[in-house]
């Protein structure tokens, strides 16, 4: 299979773990009381923003020439960790030096996305110590690390969380290997802390492979799920409607302007509901936004710098 590497950026200076983040920083408010963009109608489109290199304000710069409405729904912060402390032997929420910029400065990075009626996601991703979705040692260690994750959506006044399991490393520092009730309880956990919220599943790794145990699937606990690999189209496998899923995914970086036109049609005839891009830059970009609007919204995209 075919797996992009996103792990050349990911590697920023250590900071503060979130634990001791949760104590300080800043405080979620609501989204500036400006209008929010026109409506649009067609998939939703989500975009992936590797805040190690390049700014979240980049989602809200593209806009559909035909109404005005935002190209991009849903904007996530690529990525937050789920590290692992080999004292207190638990998994904890970490945000590198870039990441956590971005959630201090909520009111500058996040709000302004908000107020144009763009959502804002974290994305959790594994780092390479042995601490992943897949592996909690008991439902408390997996319910606690989701309390970690809903407390930091209402502190920084996020709209949801996103699971990406890659790059844990499942064994290292002693770990456990993955394990089929883990996700479950995680993803229970999570909903019920933050049942207004976004949760959506980058479908890789153990923990996509995990969503039922005990009797409890919990597919329909995720808004969206979408396919992992660029530039190709692939259903996730998990029980949503066609509205929730994505199975066409581009990466702005390595995706051609014919492919990501393609899928997009695809997208449109097959009836599916979303419509994922990884890798915004800052650089204006709208003739290759344009060739994904033009099929998913009959209409040309505009950037204003």
């Amino acid at each position: 299979m075919r797996i992009f590497d996103r792990s050349r950026v990911r590697t920023a200076a250590l900071a503060l773990v979130a634990a001791a983040a949760l104590v300080g920083g800043a405080a979620a408010t609501a989204p500036a009381a400006t209008a929010p963009a026109p409506a649009k109608k067609g998939p939703t489109s989500v975009a992936y923003v590797e805040v190690n290199s390049e700014s979240m304000l980049n989602v809200g710069k593209y806009t559909l020439a035909n109404g005005g409405g935002n190209v991009f729904d849903v904007a996530v912060i690529f990525a937050a960790n789920i590290n692992y402390d080999t004292t207190k032997k638990s998994a904890y929420l970490y945000f590198n030096d870039n990441v956590r910029r971005v959630l201090d400065n909520a009111q500058t990075q996040i709000r302004p996305l908000q107020a144009k009626g763009i959502k804002v996601m974290l994305s959790v991703l594994g780092n390479h110590q042995g601490a992943g979705f897949a592996n909690f040692p008991s439902q408390a260690a997996a319910t606690g690390f989701a309390k970690q994750l809903s407390d930091a959506v209402a502190k920084y006044g996020l709209d949801g969380i996103d699971f990406d399991d890659e790059y844990a490393e499942y064994g290292n520092n002693g770990t456990g290997q993955p394990n089929s009730s883990s996700f479950v309880y995680l993803v229970s956990a999570l909903r019920a802390n933050m049942p207004g919220k976004l949760i959506s599943l980058y479908n890789i790794g153990p923990a996509a492979s995990s969503l039922s145990y005990g009797g409890v699937n919990i597919s329909s606990k995720f808004n969206y799920a979408w396919n992992p690999y660029y530039g190709t189209w692939g259903v996730p496998g998990i029980a949503l409607p066609k509205s929730g899923l994505s199975p066409a995914a581009i990466d702005f970086a390595s995706t051609s302007a014919s492919t990501a036109a393609s899928l997009a049609k695809r997208t449109v005839s097959g009836g599916y509901g979303v419509y994922l891009t990884y890798n915004l830059d800052g650089s204006d970009r709208h003739s290759y936004v344009s060739s994904f609007t033009q099929p998913l919204y009959g209409s040309d995209a505009v950037y204003t710098p």
